[in-house]
C-alpha cells in the first residue's frame, strides 16, 4: 500500500482539528474575557531508506540521505493571552483588567481564575460572578449602599447617600509564570496546573500587575478577519490532502491495471 494515502490521511485530521479550533474562536467572539486557541503540529516519523552522512564502498560520504516523512500530527492547542478590546458598560460592578493578571472566584471549594470581570451581587450583597461563584477576596455590599467606587488599584469602596464610607477593601490580582499552561474548565473559568506554575498575587497597578478599569469589560481577543483567513488556509490544506489520496488511489489503480 502506497504510504501517500496514510500521510495524507494524518494531513486532513490535522486540518480538521485546525476547523475545530477555529470554529469555537468565532463562536466565542462576544464571549467577556475569552481567550482565543492556536493549534500547533509537527511532523511525524520518518522512514530512513539511506542514513545521511553513510560512508559508501568506495569510502565516499553520502552528503544528504534518504528520508521520507509519514505525515503531521498535532502535539498542543495553546491560549493566547493578548489583550482584548474594551466595551464601556457604565456598570459600576463590570470590571476589566488593563494589563496582566486574572480576577480569582471561589468555585464550590476551589480556587478559579478568569479574565471576565463581569460580576453581579447576589442575595446576600456578595460581589460573585454570573455563575454565583465568589470574587476573591470576598466583598459584602452593606445595606444603604448607592454606589460602588473601584480605583485602578484595586481599591473597592461602598459609599451611602450623604456619601459616607460603609465598607471598604482592597482587591488584589494574580499572574502565572506560563499563563498558556492553565487548565480551561469552560465558564470563562481556568484552573492553575503543574505547567502553569502558582498563582503569584499581587496587587493592580503595582510592578506587572494591570490596572482596573471600573464600567468596563475585556471582551474577547478573537479577530474575525484572522479567524476567516486561517479557515481559508485550513479547508484549502484539507482540499490538498483530500486530492493527495486522490492521486494515491488512481495510481493504484493504475498499479492494479496493469495486468489487463
Amino acid at each position: 500500500m502506497m504510504r501517500s494515502l496514510w500521510t495524507a490521511a494524518t494531513g486532513m485530521g490535522a486540518q480538521q482539528l485546525h476547523m475545530d479550533v477555529i470554529s469555537n474562536n468565532l463562536a466565542n467572539v462576544n464571549t467577556t474575557g475569552f481567550k482565543k486557541s492556536r493549534p500547533d503540529f509537527e511532523d511525524l516519523m520518518y522512514q530512513t531508506l539511506r542514513q545521511p552522512g553513510a560512508t559508501q564502498a568506495a569510502g565516499q560520504m553520502i552528503p544528504t540521505g534518504v528520508q521520507v516523512g509519514l505525515g503531521v500530527k498535532p502535539v498542543a492547542i495553546q491560549k493566547l493571552f493578548s489583550q482584548g478590546d474594551y466595551q464601556n458598560t457604565e456598570n459600576q460592578l463590570d470590571l476589566a483588567i488593563e494589563g496582566q493578571g486574572f480576577f480569582k472566584v471561589l468555585k464550590v471549594d476551589e480556587e478559579v481564575y478568569t479574565r471576565s470581570g463581569a460580576f453581579k451581587l447576589d442575595n446576600n450583597g456578595v460581589i460573585v460572578d454570573s455563575n454565583g461563584y465568589i470574587l476573591q477576596p470576598q466583598f459584602t455590599v452593606p445595606d444603604g449602599t448607592t454606589s460602588i467606587v473601584v480605583d485602578p488599584g484595586g481599591q473597592i469602596t461602598a459609599l451611602g447617600a450623604d456619601g459616607a464610607v460603609l465598607a471598604q477593601a482592597q482587591l488584589t490580582l494574580y499572574k502565572f509564570a506560563n499563563p498558556a499552561g492553565l487548565f480551561a474548565i469552560g465558564k470563562n473559568l481556568f484552573r492553575p496546573t503543574p505547567a502553569s506554575g502558582a498563582a503569584v498575587e499581587g496587587n493592580p497597578g503595582v510592578g506587572q500587575y494591570g490596572t482596573i478599569a471600573q464600567g468596563f469589560l475585556e471582551m474577547s481577543n478573537v479577530s474575525v478577519v484572522d479567524e476567516m483567513v486561517n479557515m481559508i488556509v485550513a479547508q484549502r490544506a484539507y482540499e490538498s490532502n483530500s486530492k493527495a489520496i486522490q492521486t494515491a488511489d488512481s495510481m493504484l489503480q493504475m498499479a492494479n491495471n496493469v495486468k489487463r
